[in-house]
């Protein structure tokens, strides 16, 4: 029943890899695997591939151009543009897998993984399968499970309530009057794309947040970044990447968006939080068409109580206040990881390794920039301790089905 179970989940399954040993009543099934067990889903460990579909709104394109989210050892196609849409970035990375023959084992969930001391190995469990390796790689990256706040009154709206991971497009809104709470990249694309479809959004804009243009004088801002990082300290180029901004934007206090104390670079290095690209919806926010909102301080029916006093009505509210890690939930008496937030303790660019072959990707909070980095310098460090008398060198990577 095994094996037939695992022909249908996974194409690629190989029966002569597995050993089963019986203990008591119970019988386990045991797995070598003789290179490393990669764990995740998203672009860190390509099983985003199968995934994304559902999980992303129809109209999303990356937010910085394709060569700074690109995978080592393959780049986007020349004819790809600036800014790859969804449905390019899946096919570029469907075939990223297939050139590199990585065959994800899809419906499976890894409920625990940790250190044999005795037999120094590590032992990463799923729920019939125990998989025995050298090395491990968590790659279920900063993004693993949706963060869903507690609002008081939350069980008391009459309308739906759902995360951006669920929505798909604004056409089930039309002329309804939809709340997203959180102004990052996502909520801020959301509202456009809201208003697209004749919505009506608002936005709750409960802290401070960096807005900058998505170019800059014909030149992604990011690239300019990058560029400028090369030759002036951090502070100088938040200082250039500000004035530029409000000469661009203009004051965005007129808005109901405040800018925080320190620059978008150092704040992104410091916190981890990500500047918000626009691309298009401080317009709408300018004609009105989007509204803003301070903080909510409870729900009832279809009215939302603002902090301000404020009492509206709403059809629907959308959920754009990002992910977590997980890794602390199933990762086991590890150093590398914070109990506190699922992120390696050590900052970038030390948190990739771990000790007893344990990994780390996509925990950087350099995007796809960052992942390819620590890809780069994890398949190096294996490769330095590879027994070149295992021929066959095959990592297998297991897929989170809810991630």
């Amino acid at each position: 029943m095994e094996e037939y179970a695992k022909r249908a989940h996974d194409p690629y399954y190989q029966p002569q890899m597995a050993t089963t040993m019986v203990f008591g009543n119970s019988s386990v099934n045991h797995v070598w695997v003789q290179g490393p067990v990669i764990v995740g889903a998203g672009p860190s460990g390509l099983a985003v591939a199968a995934v994304s579909r559902t999980k992303t709104y129809d109209r999303l394109c990356l937010h910085l151009p394709k060569q700074f989210c690109q995978l080592p050892l393959m780049p986007f196609p020349k004819d790809f543009p600036t800014y790859p849409t969804k449905q390019q970035f899946l096919a570029y990375l469907e075939a990223y897998a297939k050139r590199f023959d990585v065959r994800p084992v899809f419906n499976t969930k890894v409920v625990r993984a940790e250190y044999d001391l005795g037999f120094g190995v590590w032992r990463v469990k799923t729920k019939a399968t125990e998989y025995v390796c050298k090395w491990v790689i968590v790659a279920t990256g900063e993004n693993a499970e949706e963060v869903v706040p507690k609002i008081e009154g939350m069980s008391e709206f009459n309308g739906p309530i759902l995360h951006t991971s669920s929505y798909k497009a604004g056409d089930c809104f039309q002329n309804k009057k939809v709340l997203v709470i959180g102004c990052g990249n996502s909520g801020m694309e959301v509202c456009l794309d809201l208003c697209n479809y004749n919505a009506c959004p608002s936005l709750v804009v409960r802290d401070s947040l960096h807005v900058l243009p998505q170019e800059m004088f014909g030149i992604s801002t990011f690239g300019l970044s990058m560029c400028l990082l090369k030759w002036f300290p951090i502070r100088v180029v938040d200082w250039f990447l500000l004035l530029a901004s409000h000469f661009m934007i203009g004051d965005l206090n007129k808005l109901g968006l405040s800018r925080p104390k320190l620059g978008p670079l150092e704040l992104k290095n410091l916190s981890g939080k990500t500047p918000v690209l626009d691309v298009g919806t401080l317009a709408k926010i300018r004609s009105g068409d989007i509204k803003v909102y301070p903080g909510i301080k409870r729900l009832a029916s279809n009215n939302v109580e603002f902090v301000d006093g404020r009492i509206e009505k709403f059809d629907a509210i959308i959920l754009a206040t990002g992910y977590r890690s997980n890794v602390t939930t199933w990762l086991k008496d590890t150093n590398l990881f914070s109990e506190k937030d699922g992120f390696p303790m050590k900052p970038f660019p030390e948190g990739w390794k771990g000790e007893r072959g344990l990994y780390s990707i996509g925990f950087a909070k350099r995007g796809l920039l960052g992942t390819s980095i620590d890809a780069v310098r994890i398949a190096e460090d294996i490769a330095r301790q590879w027994n070149p008398n295992m021929k066959h060198f095959k990592p297998l990577h297991l897929h989170h089905p809810e991630l």
